[in-house]
């Protein structure tokens, strides 16, 4: 009984030392090939290439966001900046936002 549990365990509590044993145990026992598969055999009707296909798709969405934050940054640089960078600086007086802690 306590004996068994200690062992299962790792020690009096539940600890880093269950978690990897409970985490092997599972890799071991439910990651085998085709575990998921009633039949036991592999089909390779349902898979795709990853050179032609999926590399491609990858491809194109990263030229369109690219091509989208290039368009921002050369096209229209301001959109994002704030209203009050277009203010001229008063050397003489402080913002309200700006506190000192010294």
């Amino acid at each position: 009984g306590q004996d068994f549990v200690q062992f299962v365990w790792g020690g009096f509590s539940v600890n880093n030392a269950t978690l990897n044993r409970f985490f092997s145990i599972h890799m071991m026992t439910l990651h085998t090939h085709g575990s998921s598969n009633p039949l036991g055999m592999s089909s390779n009707a349902d898979k795709l290439p990853m050179h032609p296909y999926f590399l491609f798709k990858d491809l194109v969405t990263i030229f369109v966001f690219m091509a989208a934050i290039l368009l921002i940054v050369f096209y229209a640089p301001n959109v994002l900046g704030h209203s009050d960078n277009y203010i001229p600086a008063n050397p003489l007086s402080t913002p309200a936002s700006c506190t000192w802690m010294v």
